[in-house]
């Protein structure tokens, strides 16, 4: 009784230990006394440091391929990622589990870091005396963190976990030391060290220090401990070991032919003790942001970039930079002057910022991506805030007062201005604009500030309203680029990187002065706080500041900073002043924009890009629709080709375009409002668009999967058309009235060609003397096709059956889109960037409509007197069941992608009878191989985040399939070609389901688990479930089974319950194995020959493993 109760309570209250390691591409556990060996995280690039958290069962580690610190639960779900910036080598990391906070080395920056556990507050601690920190453990009952370097001065420290009282404790007989750990219960620490092959130990203090082991230790990498025992990852062997920690004797190999071991921990309560009083307490010690534990007590400390205003507070007062790739905040309150970078994603080319006090956030623009973005000053809530119709936004302005963002365009030459999050956008200035750079405006007086440094370099003033423009400064300026103003002395400060100064006047250029002229190799960014000015440098890469009115008192920052751009200080107390504007005030009456303007008019109403102001000059309605229009309010990121119906365009409402970077076909209102996608899947280079108003379908061509395909407007009842022969298909007409679709195709064999509108009676036009045959018109009142080539520099015209081709326009420098209205074609031109028309029948008579229209791509013209005409298939859809298409003789019913039309020639079934089903990891996809094209389909399934495996049971019409991001098994019916109704039936216990397999017999479904390594099975509902095979196993992966009812096989379907197949994929061949619930290994060889019997008498063959 006394030794149950013994394993009861040793099992209950003593858990046996863990040893968690990261292994490079994933993260793994081992139980030190059975060898047993198991999954936990997969898939990882390169994890590095590791630590946990036990009593919120967490694990955190680095990679320092991504630079990035990664935390997960324990059993392996909710990756996320922790720290995303700034992070160079981050090879130590340790959790104080009692304060809950994050301490990591940095041997790429050389410093040590804190944060909380969500990344939130981080600061950087200690960075001064540092060279290559590598190892870090934490003591917090104590207070104390510890840490190796090995720099050029390799040496072991600690510190208060404040980053105060820092001591060396070992700096003699060290060369690579690596890993470290603290033995709690004993108060000493061990560390292992690469170059002299020893496992060391020493008390907290660095006193009566030992070699343990100094044998047997090729590159000792990592350290734990747990009672009596040191565990430790080898590189060279790629093993992990065992000793007694106090002889270092009875070393044992605990598992090796490991990947390539690296940092290891003893996952166990007993590591983690709880009894450590926590020395901030239930309210962070009254600390605004971080609370650190100190040796008696705790310090309230400030994440990097704020200053400390007290005992408690910080202030979030900071210099804000951009430097390309990202952007970065300074407090230059503090001691350390180091820069913390804000964890944004994907800054390609970041060079203008401002900020916006109120709600905290920081915007920028990206000449890369050619967007504006914001984000709050933590780098939470990131969005884009433009991205249409940019070029080269260089400058950025924030109006705080009635949150507006106004920006440069030296691409476009245009300044512009939006809302705070992008919308009501208006173009104000374009014109007599010329390379425009900075800009900065003063909501106070109601004005605008920018530099252009163009042919004839100047600085210019215009209301917020882009109203009283004129130029201040136009001599002695060569690249005038940033700019500040100076709110308290009223003047306008700006920095010129060719006369190479920084100077100042007053707001109209009056009283001009150089306040410093000397060691200004290429100021960039400016910007004002207090009595100081503070600039960035490309060439010397450098932060410097100076006094705002003489110039003196010089100072640098921060160095050694590589591309450095737009500089702002970021405070709480911008300028209001006691002014109040309209604005502030129902909107000042404005329906939409209120812009600030100069005194006496305070304000005035404006109106997004393409809608007008009414005689009101308060009220924006939709004007009257240009017969070419710039479709810029449509929020698309690469508008590749636009369509508005060639009839009907105000009757249908809507105009449809192709994103070839976002993969898809949407639509909108006219006036923008409305968009939705209605094709978001199976397409990749959408250059053709085309829409049929009259029969109500959209055509389009794809040159990337070289198909032309047909829908619904809606998206729906999508058709593949024209597959076979196509190179590049790009622009596509349509003729409903003959029923005849034309399209150029420029591929090795350029070709401008015609078939039905349903894909029959295919033929080519014309083949020869073609290059870059782009913009395709159909001139139904000439009857004559109009085509611009840019390669040839021609737009020609021809017949409606190719014959008596003429030259229209030659030269022409770049045409793209092409279009006709009344007597004149119109087409866009890549290389002028302007929008050009001439005669469609002479070609003569050229004007130019619009220019400096960077970006070109299509363009369409409306004609709204023009009725429809007359549906072929408008009466009950042409009798057909889904699809009616025009053809020159009549019209022809069709079928969705790979569903055949039945023998009535006008109903389609309601199905595939035969079709592949696969997965791609975000989408479940169906190829049908009842018809010839082959086309891969997406087949609706909600919410797919990762799907490895899937399987169908005919009898029921279910999908089923596993998510191994949410770690379920699901179902969803398929009922006439509609998929409904998903639902999950195992949410509990998965950690990789990598196999699916059903048995559509016995009802069942099975599926293996590489990150559990077992196969279970359970009824086809999820209830019934069972672990059948737990042992023996090392990452299975794909399973199926074969149920029958054939009398060879009944036998072993009884005895076994079932065959199954399941392959490994880390092992050097493939076994078949049977399962079963009694005497598994007896029943073994049984079933494998019955089963190779009753193959062979079949097939005649047996199947052969795949390695």
């Amino acid at each position: 009784l006394i030794s149950v109760l013994n394993i009861l309570v040793t099992s209950t209250i003593c858990p046996e230990p863990v040893l968690l390691f990261a292994n490079r591409i994933d993260i793994r556990q081992v139980l030190p006394h059975r060898s047993e060996y198991t999954l936990l995280l997969n898939n990882l690039e390169n994890a590095i440091a590791l630590d946990f958290h036990h009593s919120k069962e967490l694990v955190f580690w680095s990679d320092v391929t991504l630079d990035r610190i990664m935390k997960a639960n324990l059993n392996g779900s909710n990756v996320e990622e922790v720290v995303s910036t700034g992070l160079e080598s981050p090879g130590g990391l340790a959790i104080d589990w009692i304060h809950d906070k994050l301490y990591w080395t940095d041997s790429g920056t050389s410093r040590i870091e804190v944060a909380n556990l969500d990344g939130t507050h981080r600061k950087v601690l200690i960075w001064q005396s540092m060279e290559k920190p590598r190892a870090i453990a934490l003591h917090p009952i104590e207070g104390k963190i510890y840490w190796t370097d090995w720099g050029n001065t390799p040496r072991i420290e600690y510190a208060n976990m404040d980053g105060s009282g820092r001591r060396i404790i070992a700096d003699t007989n060290l060369f690579w030391p690596n890993g470290l750990t603290i033995d709690y219960a004993g108060h000493r620490m061990y560390w292992v060290d690469a170059k002299h092959h020893v496992i060391e130990r020493a008390d907290l203090d660095g006193k009566n220090r030992k070699a343990i082991i100094s044998q047997g230790l090729p590159h000792p990498f990592a350290i734990t401990v747990f009672e009596d025992s040191l565990y430790w990852t080898d590189w060279h062997t790629k093993s992990i070991n065992s000793a007694n920690k106090f002889t270092g004797k009875n070393q044992e190999i605990i598992r090796n032919k490991l990947h390539f071991p690296m940092d290891i921990h003893t996952l166990h309560p007993q590591r983690q003790p709880a009894g450590g009083r926590n020395r901030c307490g239930p309210n962070n010690g009254g600390c605004s942001h971080l609370c650190l534990p100190s040796n008696k007590a705790f310090t309230c400390a400030c994440p990097t970039g704020f200053r400390k205003v007290d005992q408690y507070n910080c202030l979030d007062k900071f210099l804000l930079f951009a430097r390309r790739t990202d952007i970065r905040r300074i407090s230059f309150d503090t001691e350390d002057m180091s820069d913390d970078v804000i964890p944004l994603a994907d800054v390609r080319n970041a060079v203008a910022l401002d900020w916006d006090s109120r709600d905290g956030h920081i915007y920028w623009t990206d000449v890369t991506t050619d967007s504006i973005s914001r984000a709050l000053w933590n780098g939470s809530k990131q969005e884009v805030v433009v991205d249409t119709s940019l070029e080269s936004p260089a400058g950025l302005a924030v109006d705080w007062v009635t949150h507006k963002v106004y920006w440069t365009d030296a691409g476009t030459d245009r300044i512009e201005v939006s809302n705070a999050d992008g919308s009501m956008r208006t173009v104000l200035i374009w014109e007599n604009l010329d390379r425009p750079r900075d800009i900065v405006v003063d909501p106070i007086g109601g004005f605008m500030y920018w530099t252009d440094w163009g042919a004839n370099p100047k600085i210019e003033r215009a209301g917020m309203d882009a109203s009283s423009r004129i130029v201040i400064i136009s001599t002695n300026l060569t690249w005038p680029n940033g700019l500040a103003i100076d709110y308290q002395t009223e003047r306008l400060y700006w920095a010129d990187a060719g006369m190479k100064t920084i100077e100042f006047g007053n707001f109209d250029g009056s009283n001009r002065q150089v306040l410093i002229g000397s060691q200004l190799p290429h100021p960039f960014g400016l910007t004002l706080h207090e009595d100081k000015i503070y600039w960035t440098d490309w060439q010397s890469k450098s932060i410097q500041s100076a006094d705002k009115m003489t110039g003196l008192g010089r100072s640098t920052l921060a160095e050694n900073l590589e591309n450095l751009m737009d500089i702002h200080m970021f405070h709480r107390h911008r300028t209001t002043g006691q002014f109040q504007t309209p604005c502030l005030v129902n909107n000042g009456g404005c329906s939409h924009l209120c812009l600030l303007a100069p005194a006496p008019k305070g304000s005035s109403c404006a109106c997004p890009t393409g809608i007008n102001l009414q005689v009101d000059r308060k009220t924006c309605t939709p004007g009257k629709i240009s017969n070419i229009k710039e479709y810029s309010m449509l929020d698309n990121n690469n508008c590749e080709r636009l369509c508005g119906p060639s009839s009907g365009f105000l009757f249908l409402g809507k105009v449809y375009w192709s994103d070839s970077t976002l993969k898809k076909i949407s639509r909108a209102n006219i006036n923008g409002s409305g968009q939705e996608d209605i094709i978001s899947s199976g397409l990749v280079t959408t250059d053709g668009l085309a829409v049929d108003s009259v029969g109500r379908k959209i055509y389009w061509t794809d040159t990337g999967t070289n198909r032309i395909e047909v829908a619904n407007l809606n998206g729906s009842m999508r058709k593949v058309l024209v597959w076979r022969n196509l190179d590049s298909p790009r622009a596509i007409a349509l003729y409903h009235e003959m029923g005849y679709m034309y399209w150029t195709d420029w591929g090795e064999h350029a070709k401008l060609e015609r078939a039905g509108m349903d894909g029959s009676d295919r033929v080519v036009l014309i083949s020869n003397n073609l290059g870059w045959p782009n913009g395709l018109a159909v001139d139904k009142a000439g009857s004559q096709l109009l085509w611009a080539d840019a390669h040839t520099e021609r737009i020609e015209a021809s017949d409606l059956n190719g014959l008596n081709r003429r030259t229209l326009v030659s030269p022409v420098q770049h045409p793209y889109g092409l279009t006709l209205l009344g007597p004149h074609i119109y087409w866009t031109d890549w290389q002028s960037r302007s929008i050009q028309r001439a005669d469609k029948t002479t070609g003569t008579n050229i004007i130019t409509i619009r220019s400096n229209l960077p970006g070109l791509m299509d363009i369409e013209a409306v004609d709204r007197e023009r009725p429809l005409g007359f549906n072929r298939c408008g009466r009950r859809n042409g009798g057909c069941s889904h699809l009616c298409l025009p053809r020159p003789n009549g019209t022809s019913c069709a079928c969705p992608t790979g569903v055949l039309l039945k023998s009535d020639g006008r109903s389609c079934e309601e199905m595939p009878e035969t079709y592949l089903l696969f997965s791609n990891r975000v989408s479940v996809r169906r190829i049908s191989l009842d018809t010839p094209d082959h086309t891969d389909v997406h087949v609706p399934v909600p919410e797919l985040h990762n799907v490895i495996s899937l399987d169908y049971d005919s009898v029921d019409g279910k999908l089923y399939y596993t998510d191994v991001s949410l770690d379920v098994i699901r179902y969803i019916n398929n009922k006439a070609d509609s998929y409904i109704g998903m639902e999950t039936v195992v949410s509990q216990g998965l950690k990789t389901t990598d196999g699916l397999a059903v048995d559509w017999v016995a009802r069942n479904m099975y599926w293996t688990d590489t990150g559990r390594n077992t196969i279970e099975v359970s009824r086809l509902d999820g209830s019934a479930r069972k672990v059948l095979v737990n042992n023996s196993l090392d990452e299975p992966r794909a399973i199926a089974v074969f149920p029958s009812k054939g009398s060879g096989v009944c036998v072993c379907v009884c005895v076994c319950v079932c065959v199954c197949y399941y392959s490994y994929s880390n092992t050097q061949f493939n076994r078949i194995e049977v399962l079963t619930s009694i005497a598994r290994q007896i029943v073994y060889f049984v079933c494998l020959l019955l089963f190779i019997s009753f193959m062979i008498s079949v097939y005649g063959v047996f199947f052969r493993p795949v390695s």
